[in-house]
């Protein structure tokens, strides 16, 4: 599906913001991105709509958990299937993300840093074929 479709259906935009297009599409090309944006300058849309137009997984490292809950409450209230990892987590969370993973219906996957350090962790995630990695408030 085209990223302005989708941009629409989900966040009820119009438009990109200056350099959000740019960003999508060069994630969508698959080439390796850094995307700097002022606070509030939807830098979250530059890896939530590629895996929506692609319809696979993406990881989102975040270390910040409070930050990854509401990423993933709001793309759930949108009506996409997201989740996270992270220690401390109840296990019947962690359960039903696994789960969803298996069943590949999750297309965003936020995980702290240290989940994605656990032995196993990175090669089990390179059998999903994940869509890219994107690191999320890289400068904490």
């Amino acid at each position: 599906m085209n990223p302005q479709v989708l941009l629409k259906k989900y966040w009820g935009y119009d438009d990109f913001r200056p350099l959000q297009k740019e960003a999508v599409e060069l994630v969508m090309e698959g080439r390796d991105t850094l995307t700097v944006l002022p606070t509030g300058g939807g830098k979250s849309i530059c890896y939530q709509v590629p895996p929506l137009v692609a319809d696979r997984i993406a990881l989102v490292v975040s270390p910040l958990i409070s930050l990854m809950k509401d990423q993933v409450d709001s793309m759930t209230a949108l009506g996409v299937r997201a989740g996270c990892l992270y220690s401390g987590q109840d296990p019947q969370e962690q359960f039903e993300v696994r789960q969803s993973i298996a069943e590949g219906s999750l297309r965003l996957l936020y995980v702290s840093p240290e989940r994605l350090a656990m032995d196993g962790f990175i090669e089990r995630l390179d059998r999903l074929d994940p869509m890219f990695l994107a690191v999320d408030e890289a400068h904490c």
